[in-house]
């Protein structure tokens, strides 16, 4: 990933940005049928109602990014990745809940 690619990321992630799928696909450098295959899995979800037509918010790229990297590096599948994606995000989300208890606990 180039740092024109990090500043890029950076910039996108806010969940008011919508990217159309022509969008998302090249800023993922990956084919639309992937894209597809994301999408039929639920590991990321479009607004519109055909391929063609969809539009994912910036902060879907995140997601579909690990993915990418879970199957090249580790050689998971999308099932493996969906699994693997949710424990990530469960694991972020006890731990954001741990420190609001230790703040109010005054650790």
């Amino acid at each position: 990933m180039t740092s024109m690619d990090r500043t890029l990321e950076g910039e996108l992630l806010d969940e008011s940005v919508w990217l159309g799928v022509g969008e998302f696909c090249s800023v993922l450098r990956v084919e639309r049928h992937w894209v597809i295959e994301l999408v039929d899995s639920g590991l990321i979800e479009p607004r519109g109602e055909a391929p063609e037509s969809w539009h994912f918010p910036a902060s879907a790229l995140t997601r579909a990014r690990t993915t990418a990297r879970l199957m090249e590096d580790l050689g998971v599948n999308l099932a493996g990745a969906a699994v693997i994606l949710e424990l990530i995000e469960e694991r972020r989300s006890l731990l954001a809940r741990l420190q609001q208890l230790e703040r109010a606990l005054g650790s």
